[in-house]
């Protein structure tokens, strides 16, 4: 939880000031940084692959280290920029990094906890990043309050520091079982269903690889019914300040304030709402919070109507909760979901293969989004909300196929549990068919 919050906090203070520090330092048109940074950080779509690979080779925590310590000298690099091409291969380094982190520190979390354990390890990892997130932000915000040319410089080295603070932190978390198949012992803390000795887990990983994640077609429907979501999570960022500024005549000055509400609210409620969840199965809450985001979607479509800007106002603010809470409902679970369905000694590649419904998304939302606001706002709330609303029942058709581990959060909280074993069975008969 430490180095996450500091890792959070490094983040929180560069983000903002991202285009700004480039365009300060290299004097180029801003028009000109944001398209030698948005060409530089495709290298993240490549670390992710290349991540899954390292995780299952070299263990899970090797990997979040060697992110960390990456991200760490690109930032470094940053105050030596002078050009555009030492601008983009600073960039590019640092998207390498970037990549390598969620199937990496996914794969880690499943490797140090298990069960319902693992959801409040997430859950507090989503809590503490929005926190951290947030606080850097405030720090940068004060930092460049000053107007020092400097202060760019201590920003960015400073950002440096804290992801190499955060690999130390991690460096000395120990993994139990040592490094074997992405960080876990086959059998112990992690698996997903499949109890298989070391030398038959190294035969799969020679075997397998990517290809025995393509041919599981379990998986890449719980990959793919995340796409519609992850379009989802981006109106936050991409659709909503222009929506509500410029249909709702919301003034400018409140869409910070409904990212608060947003940011605020995760950091706050995340960790109590998910200690109460555990006692369900995680498709079920996964499913109600992509409904409960349809519903939101819903909601932002209907203030298009309303003429009366106090109404308006309010609406906004209700939905975007609404939004929050789905967020809370949808997240923590999905992700501790994802890791205990994939197989252990290939899970590196398998959050690999799962991080692409993220990162194609996160890369095509910011054009998708605005060109379907200049179409229609409405429609596109309405699509959004459609798209979400399959995603949760596709969830609930997969939970039968799904492992039994992977469904239920208390499924392996007691190793020595009888039951255990069946649930073991289960989920690799259900795994293997799937795969077949």
């Amino acid at each position: 939880m430490a180095g996450m919050v500091v890792d959070a906090t490094g983040s929180g203070m560069y983000l903002p000031l991202s285009l700004l520090f480039f365009h300060h330092v290299t004097g180029l048109p801003i028009e000109r940084v944001g398209v030698i940074m948005t060409a530089a950080a495709l290298f993240s779509l490549v670390g992710n692959p290349i991540a899954g690979v390292l995780v299952d080779r070299f263990g899970a925590r090797a990997v979040v280290v060697g992110g960390y310590l990456v991200r760490a000298v690109g930032f470094a690099a940053y105050p030596l920029v002078d050009s555009p091409l030492t601008m983009f291969l600073a960039v590019a380094l640092v998207a390498l990094g970037d990549g390598s982190y969620p199937p990496s520190i996914q794969s880690f979390v499943a490797a140090i906890a298990r069960g319902a354990d693992r959801d409040r390890l997430l859950a507090a990892q989503r809590s503490l990043r929005n926190a951290g997130l947030g606080a850097g932000g405030l720090i940068a915000g004060a930092a460049l309050g000053l107007g020092s040319d400097a202060a760019y410089r201590v920003i960015v080295l400073v950002s440096a520091a804290a992801f190499a603070g955060a690999a130390l932190i991690l460096r000395t978390i120990p993994v139990p079982g040592g490094p074997v198949s992405g960080g876990a012992v086959p059998g112990g803390p992690g698996t997903s269903g499949q109890d298989r000795t070391a030398p038959q887990a190294a035969t799969a990983r020679r075997s397998g690889g990517y290809r025995l994640v393509l041919r599981d077609r379990t998986f890449l429907a719980l990959t793919l019914q995340n796409v519609p979501t992850a379009f989802g999570y981006m109106v936050l960022s991409v659709a909503l300040p222009v929506y509500v500024t410029q249909e709702l005549d919301v003034p400018a000055s409140l869409v910070g304030v409904l990212y608060a509400v947003n940011t605020v609210g995760i950091a706050l409620l995340q960790i109590p709402v998910t200690r109460r969840l555990i006692r369900y199965r995680r498709t079920r809450t996964v499913a109600a919070g992509a409904a409960t985001f349809a519903v939101s979607f819903a909601a932002f479509a209907l203030l298009a109507g309303v003429p009366a800007r106090p109404v308006a106002l309010a609406g906004v603010f209700a939905a975007t909760a609404l939004f929050t809470v789905g967020e809370m409902l949808h997240g923590a679970p999905l992700s501790a979901l994802v890791s205990s369905a994939a197989p252990e000694e290939t899970r590196g590649r398998y959050m690999a293969v799962y991080q692409f419904s993220w990162a194609i998304p996160i890369t095509l939302a910011p054009a998708v989004l605005t060109a379907l606001l200049s179409l229609s706002p409405v429609s596109m709330w309405l699509l959004l909300a459609a798209g979400v609303s399959c995603s949760a029942l596709t969830m609930l058709r997969l939970e039968p196929r799904l492992p039994a581990r992977a469904v239920h959060a208390r499924a392996q909280e007691d190793p020595h549990d009888p039951e255990e074993t069946d649930d073991r069975r289960e989920a690799t008969a259900t795994q293997k068919a799937g795969v077949e």
